[in-house]
């Protein structure tokens, strides 16, 4: 993909032009669109004693592929200032070998925080426990949403409380993609103290607040700098740098060249595609050939596919490329792309 650069801090983060996201949409596409998939809608998260607004709003619809084992999930959360807007399944999301479940949580002024991060960690964990009845793996979850359902996303997965409540270490996520989250204290939330929503402020309520070194993956997506809204490019880039300060391993931020914030999810979505998928070539554990004869084993981006029936017997060598975003034959440089039974079926590790 073909990016533009621009410096923040003395450092180098990635600029997206409109021709680079049109490129890597393409790439993006489903391998496979014969696939099926189905949704398993109005699905209740919440356990226990339930208010009557707990049981309209504690919902989850489920897209799932079909005759389809450990694929990778996205958890969505809608945006909409912790106020408004329901859930729903991006279109750019469909289609493309993952499950995707879209959230609904409660919304103020009915409830204050942390009520909104409570009930988006509850559905995080309901997808964890649950998700292997639909064919996805727990161990292949990712946290995304935008705006509102940025800051949710940064929230649960680098406060650990929230998910500790259910039995759960955020750090078992696979990765964390916030698109233009709030990354300071949310407005609604300072609003509920009564502070107006330009003057900023950095509390436990505040993803920055919570930077650490061992949390998922991460992937900070924003719109254009100029085109946001209340900084939010310059308050992710702070998230950006503070991470590095931390010594995280692994984060990144993508601005999209002229996209504002409500344009920028449609052109963020391909990037996300593609963080799943180099998250999950980074590690590989076996998996089963369709018929259940071959596997593959590798570690990195180097994979070796045997035969089980001749005591492990090397039949070929992968080799992931990164030009193409597929596996080649490390002797013949024959490709698979991703996204075809073969890649599909790989697990992640764990």
């Amino acid at each position: 993909m073909v990016c533009n650069k621009k410096n923040i801090f003395g450092r180098s983060v990635i600029a997206v032009s409109a021709m680079a996201l049109a490129c890597s949409l393409a790439k993006a596409q489903e391998a496979n669109p014969s696939a099926q998939y189905k949704t398993v809608d109005n699905i209740l998260y919440r356990e226990g004693k339930l208010t009557e607004y707990m049981q309209e709003r504690c919902r989850l619809d489920v897209y799932h592929p079909v005759g389809k084992e450990g694929y990778p999930t996205i958890v969505w959360f809608h945006g909409g200032g912790l106020k408004s807007v329901n859930r729903s399944v991006p279109a750019a999301l469909k289609k493309k070998g993952v499950a995707v479940v879209s959230a609904n949580y409660r919304l103020h002024p009915k409830v204050k925080s942390p009520v909104y991060i409570e009930d988006a960690a509850a559905a995080v964990a309901w997808t964890i426990k649950n998700i292997a009845k639909y064919g996805g793996s727990p161990s292949r979850i990712f946290v995304s949403g935008h705006s509102a359902g940025g800051y949710l996303t940064s929230m649960i997965g680098l406060d650990k409380r929230w998910l500790a409540k259910h039995g759960i270490d955020a750090d078992q996520l696979a990765g964390l993609i916030p698109y233009s989250g709030h990354t300071i204290t949310h407005f609604t939330v300072r609003s509920e103290r009564g502070i107006d929503g330009k003057q900023p402020i950095l509390d436990d309520m505040a993803p920055l607040y919570h930077v650490r070194k061992d949390c998922p993956p991460l992937l900070l997506i924003t719109g254009d700098r100029e085109l946001e809204m209340l900084g939010r490019y310059e308050e992710n880039a702070y998230m950006w740098r503070m991470m590095q300060v931390v010594g995280h391993p692994d984060t990144t931020i993508f601005e999209l060249d002229g996209y504002n914030h409500g344009q920028m999810a449609g052109p963020a979505h391909p990037l996300l595609l593609r963080f799943i998928r180099r998250i999950l070539s980074s590690k590989w554990s076996v998996f089963l050939w369709p018929d259940a004869v071959e596997v593959l084993v590798g570690a990195g981006k180097n994979l070796t596919l045997t035969d089980r029936r001749a005591g492990e017997h090397r039949l070929a060598e992968f080799v992931f490329c990164d030009d193409c975003e597929c596996f080649a034959g490390a002797n013949d440089g024959r490709h698979a792309p991703v996204g075809d039974e073969v890649n599909q079926a790989i697990r992640r590790n764990g």
